[in-house]
């Protein structure tokens, strides 16, 4: 909850709250669309009402509502999408800022994780951050995969067999293992979830579209049974014979 709700990211959900109040993206949500177009005439009348030197009570509270529930909507829109975001920048954080201990005959040099090539032979001991897509080719330790799979107990790495490969962002719990790069540069798995985090976009669950078919229905319904009140009225009116014109300024 401390990283869902940090500094940066209300102000950053809160600057697209308005930046998403542009009527392209609004559209792609009929409802919230509705939403704006009644929030942006409520306000041209409440403006008026005050040139005019009416009563605004009414209208000042549904002008408030309806911004109020369209800003909401965007800035709970743009908390989850910037939370996407931050997880990408936090993966390619533990891809550039990771030391690899690059080893070249038997001599070990400290390089950065994004300077290994392919075939590159690296060290990784207790509480090394293991710097890219391998395979075990010295040692015997217990990794901490956690942070790729999300499994909190520890598995064993060991050369040979099929408990030989090991994936980048790990970490090394115990012991001292020999690592042989087998993924170039862009291509490992760390780099695949960087990929897919930044591209994904989530899909709508059944009962979401339901309710999103059933929400414009209603908002159709809505807005012709609204618009036709006048005519009703009208109508109405001239069929009694009566003047509504006094009673409708006097409601305004």
């Amino acid at each position: 909850m401390a990283n869902t709700f940090n500094k940066d990211l209300v102000l950053s959900a809160v600057k697209d709250a308005f930046v998403k109040l542009n009527p392209k993206t609004q559209l792609k949500n009929p409802v919230m669309f509705v939403t704006l177009v009644g929030a942006i005439l409520s306000t041209i009348y409440l403006f008026v009402a005050i040139g005019q030197g009416k009563p605004i009570s009414f209208l000042l509270q549904i002008s408030l509502w309806l911004w109020f529930t369209v800003l909401f909507a965007n800035f709970a829109e743009a908390v989850a999408e910037g939370r996407g975001k931050a997880q990408a920048e936090s993966l390619k954080k533990t891809r550039t800022s990771t030391q690899a201990r690059l080893l070249k005959g038997k001599v070990e040099s400290k390089v950065s994780a994004s300077a290994l090539k392919l075939n590159d032979l690296v060290v990784c001991e207790t509480g090394d951050v293991i710097p890219g897509d391998g395979e075990v080719v010295e040692g015997i330790a217990s990794v901490d995969e956690s942070a790729i799979t999300g499994e909190s107990a520890p598995v064993i790495r060991e050369s040979g067999g099929d408990r030989s490969a090991v994936t980048g962002g790990t970490r090394v719990i115990s012991d001292r293992l020999v690592i042989r790069i087998t993924a170039e540069q862009g291509k490992s798995f760390l780099d695949r979830m960087i990929a897919l985090v930044e591209g994904a976009k989530r899909q709508k669950t059944p009962n979401e579209i339901a309710l999103s078919i059933v929400l414009s229905g209603l908002t159709i319904v809505f807005l012709l049974a609204v618009s036709t009140l006048k005519f009703i009225a009208d109508y109405s009116a001239q069929a009694a014979n009566q003047d509504l014109s006094q009673i409708v300024r006097s409601l305004c």
